[in-house]
This record gives C-alpha cells, sequence and structure tokens, in this order.
C-alpha cells in the first residue's frame, strides 16, 4: 500500500486548508458523502467561522432551494422574521431541522448585527426547487414578472400577468409525484409549457437588456434577485420538458439540467465574493457524475466540473470520506482500501494533500470501497487527481 504520509495531514482548520491550495479561491467547495449527519454540518459551521474570519470569506451556500433560500438570507442579513419560521420555511428537503443548519444561521445572524451592509455575511441555497419532483414554475416566474412590470414600460413586457396564469393552470398539474416514474404524466411539453418557456425567455432577455435601468431604479441587489427568479423560471421549464421526455436520455438530462442550475446559482454567489459551497461529494466533484438506472449507465457533468471550468484555480474541492457510521452498517473500511489507509491513521479528523495521497500510492491504487448503506457515498480513489484535498473523519458518533 501507500508510504507513511503522517506528516502530510493537517487539522480541519482554515488556515491548514489555505495552505493546500496556491491561492485563496472563489469557490471553496466542502462535499459530503452523506446527508442528515451533525457531525459533518458541525464540521462545516467551525470551517466557515474560520473562513470569515481569517480568510475574508463573505457567504456561504448548501445544497437546498435557491427560492426558499431567499428566507434565510433577509434573516440572516437583517433579522427579518424569527428562527423558528426560517428553520422551518428557508431550507428544504427538511435540512431546517437539522440542528447544524440551526446553528450556522443563528451564528450568521449574530454575526451581522449591527454590522453595515457590505460587512454582512450571505446565504445562498444553490439547488432548484427539485426535492424529490419538480415544484411549479410559478413563484420565480410571476416574481420576475411583477418586478419587470413595476420598472419597466409596460409595452415591453411580453406578455400580462393574467396570460401567464392562465398558461400556469393549477400548480398540482406540475408538481404531480407520478410524473418521476411516467413522463405521460408530465405537462413539461404541453402547448402551454413550451409557450412558456418561449415567454420566460423573454423575460429573462428583457431584465438583462434593461441592467443599468434596473439597478439605478431598484438596487443590485433586487435586481440580483430578480435573476435569480429567471434562472429558476427557466431551469425549471427546462426541467419539466425533460420530464415529459421518453426516451432514454430523460433522467441524464433531468440530472444535468439539476447540476446546471446549482452551476449558474453558484457562478452568481462568488458576485458577492468569495464563497463556501457544502454540497454532496458528487455536485461538487470536477469530473463526471454518474449513476445506473438498471442495465443502463448514465454520466453527466456535476455543478463542480462547470464551475471549476469557469474559474479554473480559482474553484478548490474538498472532498470529505468517513471512516465509520456504525449505526447505518457502515463498519471499519477494509485496510486495502481508501478509506481503511485513511483510518489506519492515528487522528480522529483531518485533512490531507489528495495529490500528495495520490502520489504516495503510486501504482498501486488502492480498492474502492463498497458501501453496506446507500446513503454513504464511498470515495472512488479514481478521482484523487481531480481532489485538492481529503477531509476525514474516523467515526461519526452513534447518537
Amino acid at each position: 500500500m501507500a508510504t507513511d504520509i503522517t506528516d502530510s495531514t493537517h487539522p480541519v482548520e482554515a488556515a491548514a486548508v489555505m495552505r493546500l491550495l496556491p491561492a485563496r479561491p472563489r469557490v471553496l467547495a466542502l462535499g459530503e458523502p452523506a446527508h442528515r449527519e451533525d457531525t459533518l454540518l458541525d464540521l462545516r459551521n467551525e470551517l466557515f467561522r474560520q473562513l470569515v474570519e481569517q480568510e475574508g470569506y463573505r457567504s456561504i451556500s448548501v445544497e437546498s432551494d435557491c427560492m426558499m433560500g431567499l428566507v434565510v438570507d433577509d434573516y440572516v442579513t437583517s433579522g427579518t422574521g424569527t428562527l423558528d419560521a426560517v428553520m422551518e420555511h428557508g431550507f428544504s428537503h427538511e435540512w431546517g431541522t437539522q440542528a447544524g443548519n440551526r446553528e450556522l444561521v443563528r451564528w450568521m445572524r449574530a454575526y451581522n448585527d449591527g454590522r453595515p451592509a457590505s460587512e454582512r455575511l450571505r446565504f445562498a441555497g444553490i439547488d432548484g426547487p427539485l426535492e424529490y419532483w419538480a415544484a411549479s414554475p410559478r413563484q420565480a416566474l410571476t416574481a420576475l414578472h411583477n418586478y419587470l412590470a413595476a420598472w419597466v414600460e409596460p409595452d415591453l413586457l411580453p406578455c400580462t400577468a393574467e396570460t401567464l396564469d392562465r398558461l400556469l393552470g393549477s400548480d398540482d398539474r406540475w408538481s404531480n409525484p407520478a410524473t418521476v416514474m411516467d413522463p405521460s404524466q408530465s405537462v413539461g411539453r404541453s402547448t402551454e409549457a413550451r409557450e412558456l418557456r418561449l415567454l420566460a425567455d423573454d423575460l429573462v432577455a428583457l431584465l438583462d437588456a434593461q441592467t443599468p435601468h434596473l439597478i439605478a431604479a431598484t438596487s443590485r441587489h433586487g435586481w440580483e434577485r430578480a435573476r435569480l427568479y429567471g434562472r429558476t423560471a427557466t431551469g425549471l421549464l427546462g426541467y419539466h420538458f425533460w420530464m415529459a421526455d421518453a426516451s432514454p436520455a430523460r433522467v441524464t438530462r433531468m440530472c444535468a439540467q439539476r447540476d446546471s442550475m446549482m452551476a449558474a446559482n453558484l457562478l452568481a454567489v462568488i458576485e458577492w465574493g468569495p464563497a463556501l459551497v457544502h454540497a454532496h461529494n458528487s455536485h461538487l466533484q470536477r469530473g463526471k457524475s454518474s449513476m445506473r438506472m438498471g442495465d443502463l449507465p448514465l454520466e453527466w457533468w456535476s455543478a463542480g466540473a462547470i464551475v471549476s471550468s469557469h474559474l479554473g484555480e480559482e474553484y478548490a474541492f474538498l472532498a470529505t470520506a468517513l471512516g465509520t457510521i456504525r449505526r447505518q452498517g457502515v463498519d471499519t473500511p477494509p485496510p486495502d482500501t481508501l478509506e481503511g489507509f485513511l483510518y489506519a491513521l492515528p487522528e480522529d479528523r483531518y485533512v490531507v494533500d489528495a495529490g500528495r495521497l495520490a502520489a504516495a500510492f503510486g501504482d498501486a491504487s488502492p480498492a474502492h470501497r463498497v458501501s453496506p448503506w446507500f446513503g454513504y457515498a464511498s470515495l472512488d480513489p479514481a478521482h484523487l487527481a481531480e481532489i485538492d484535498g481529503i477531509v476525514f473523519i474516523k467515526d461519526v458518533p452513534q447518537t
């Protein structure tokens, strides 16, 4: 197996992470191999605090609904609402029930209290409204239309609010869970949906064309939110279009659409300054994501791969790996696997330079661990060259 690398392991701290990188990245991507583990969220929160206090980071993005994330951002920046309400309405996938996410929001609000707007921390969800199935595009489309209708000449608008409402119809048609497995249940290729896609494109084009006027008349903050509405509306309509597809490319295009939406949201977030993003390893990796549907292998470019292509060395990826999650049946990893090698090192948690690790293994590449639990995605040794650092946690606590 590999040679000794104990001198290359470091505490999971901002200063140690930065020493692994050629320069401070605009996006520091911290991946997680399993969801709903507060141990991972606690580590993320501490790293973010250090990045804010020592490295000048000003925002964090998480794998949650981008529209719901506006509720969190309003609270942490200006105190709008209550913490309980924000945790209930500001996160998708029930992430708001997790103690680690609550602590993140509480700390960000406390940090921002009394600070000028230019120094406040920002929060963003980067996922689309795609929790198990796609939501209606109504919220995003109408918010974009309302913004434009308030600030541009009426003759420039491609449609009225009433036209949008008529074409959208009942939201139940869009959020029908049966569409996940049955493309014939989707409205994504109906006459109304096709017309909505054209109108959404026209509204986004109008927003872009009126940028100088809109920023001056409203604010950069208001204009940025309108751009988010536009990205979400067009992205959702595209996702629904592919949900209605009956070809073998259907799931691949749906997965690719989701990661493309995440990438676009992340590229917008860094306009605020350097950002930490926290999502599943598979969304943040530089290589292609993959899955199998029966005998059919599916591949698409992850959000991380897209953003990395835009930013080059200004994108950095830390992949997290775990030794055990015993309550889920993930026991001590076999010694011939990557996690097994990392588990044998003395520290309980650390970050290691993935390039140094790959060089230490040389041609004796470790085996790919087979996870006994579907909720834990083990780290593929073949991806070491695409990772800047590995955050390793030896044992997730039982409780």
